[in-house]
């Protein structure tokens, strides 16, 4: 079974930084595709920013310049690097991944974490 663990949200003031980490678990012999989202209160989940297996990139509007993902295939593991961070950035982040090859020899979509709060306030 593969699971995909988020770390690094916090309270951080605006104009702050803050990395966010994603590591996928289980026996994985390549994932296609990384992202991260983000649900606020009374919002619907949007699409952050996803990076390919092959690091193309892919940015929100609202994050473009600001935020940075990267990712470690050896290690199954997805960031993002937050910068310049606004009020409005205050979210649960959620990291999804699709195309998981696993050790049974299926194809998984859609598998997410269980989501980090990121709180931007002074």
């Amino acid at each position: 079974q593969v699971q995909l663990v988020e770390s690094g949200g916090g309270l951080v003031q605006p104009g702050g930084s803050l990395r966010l980490s994603c590591v996928a678990s289980g026996s994985i012999f390549s994932i296609n595709v990384m992202g991260w989202y983000r649900q606020a209160p009374g919002k619907q989940r949007e699409l952050v920013a996803s990076i390919t297996n092959g690091g193309t990139t892919n940015y929100a509007d609202s994050v473009k310049g600001r935020f940075t993902i990267s990712r470690d295939n050896a290690e199954n593991t997805v960031y993002l690097q937050m910068n310049s961070l606004k009020p409005e950035d205050t979210s649960v982040y959620y990291c999804k991944a699709d195309g998981v090859r696993n050790s049974v020899l299926q194809y998984l979509n859609n598998v997410w974490g269980q989501g980090t709060q990121v709180t931007v306030s002074s």
